[in-house]
């Protein structure tokens, strides 16, 4: 069951707001450093066969939903290939992508399948995307003034970000609006703008990142808007209609998975004074206070990329996702052993407080 909010004392060292001695936050870290060692020790063939599997469906299924909407005049057609489309796009973005660029299967050292050679189907250019991910968003989760994901610099998601009257709109630009166009504004939200008006990125190093987000996005858009309509001939609009119909469904999907796996009641955010001298035990305590799990069947898992195991993902992102769901009741005794909340829920339930939550805040 969800743990409800959890005060922290302000300026308060998160481990020790549990009452959690710096031995046993350590002690917390050392256990979970024994889970990841014997994981890593155990990957081998099944873990390859779990992605190359991946790898075919996600490719059949575009195959399969590609051919259908060039052919989508015909009534069965396009409902058959809007549905496989969609699948396939939501296998590469979230199972696939997002986790092959975490380098989670980098061990295989298959250059097809490697955080340095993917790129994935989506606006923002790997390398771009793996920066404000992996390197901010994981390092600093939660964190208010160095997570840009906590709020994605334009929502009010914890009590100690300064409110402004625009606030009062974010139910409605961060969810109505932002969520059907989620894949674009993550594109221009990775460029970093706030940055170059703080002074922390150049013009020139924005330009350039702009101009590459440029091309990644022309490619995209031309692909889904413009080529494969072209290719059907007779079936052009509905094919277009189509390719919209699983990019919006995609975007809005992978809203939600991502919203509920650090906005719900439960999913803790931190000051950076109760992070001052943090020691890796007690990262691995923020890592588990600031994620939050879903719960469901293993297709669920699958079509999240596993981030309905968003606490084990954050506590081990370089691990592959397909052992999230073996080593998560394990996770969860120890987090329950030194008293640590563990946040999870069904779907619905962790939607629902994402949202008021939004709600919560947008106020003063």
């Amino acid at each position: 069951m969800p743990v409800g909010p959890r005060a922290l004392g302000k300026g308060e060292p998160v481990a020790a707001a549990l009452a959690l001695a710096p031995s046993e936050a350590d002690a917390f870290g050392q256990e979970l450093d024994r889970i990841r060692a014997e994981v890593l020790a155990e990957r081998g063939a099944e873990d390859a066969r779990y992605i190359h599997t991946l790898i075919t469906v996600h490719r059949a299924l575009e195959a399969g939903g590609r051919a259908a909407l060039a052919v989508s005049l015909l009534p069965p057609a396009w409902p058959a290939g809007a549905a496989m489309l969609t699948t396939a796009k939501i296998l590469e973005n979230m199972e696939l992508g997002h986790n092959i660029l975490h380098g989670q299967w980098d061990w295989m050292r298959d250059p097809a399948i490697h955080s340095t050679t993917w790129e994935w189907d989506f606006p923002t250019p790997a390398a771009a995307w793996k920066h404000t991910h992996n390197d901010l968003h994981h390092t600093w989760t939660n964190v208010v003034g160095r997570d840009r994901d906590l709020g994605y610099v334009a929502m009010r998601m914890s009590e100690d970000q300064p409110w402004h009257p625009v606030h009062l709109l974010q139910p409605l630009y961060g969810g109505p609006l932002l969520a059907p166009v989620f894949e674009w504004a993550i594109a221009l939200y990775d460029l970093e703008p706030e940055a170059v008006v703080q002074g922390r990125k150049s013009v020139r190093a924005f330009l350039g990142d702009l101009a590459g987000m440029a091309r990644k996005g022309a490619r995209q858009f031309t692909k889904d808007y413009v080529l494969f309509p072209l290719l059907a001939g007779p079936s052009a609009l509905p094919c277009l209609l189509g390719n919209l119909t699983a990019n919006l469904t995609r975007n809005i999907w992978a809203h939600t998975v991502i919203f509920c796996g650090h906005f719900p009641a439960g999913a803790e955010s931190f000051t950076e004074d109760e992070i001052e001298g943090e020691s890796r035990g007690e990262w691995y305590v923020r890592q588990a206070l600031g994620s939050a799990n879903i719960e469901g069947g293993p297709l669920l898992h699958i079509l999240t990329g596993n981030l309905s195991h968003q606490i084990e993902h954050h506590l081990f992102p370089d691990l592959p996702s397909n052992r999230y769901g073996q080593i998560a009741p394990q996770v969860r005794k120890l987090c329950e052993k030194y008293g640590i909340p563990y946040t999870t829920g069904p779907l619905l339930r962790q939607y629902a407080s994402t949202w008021a939550r939004i709600w919560r805040l947008a106020l003063p």
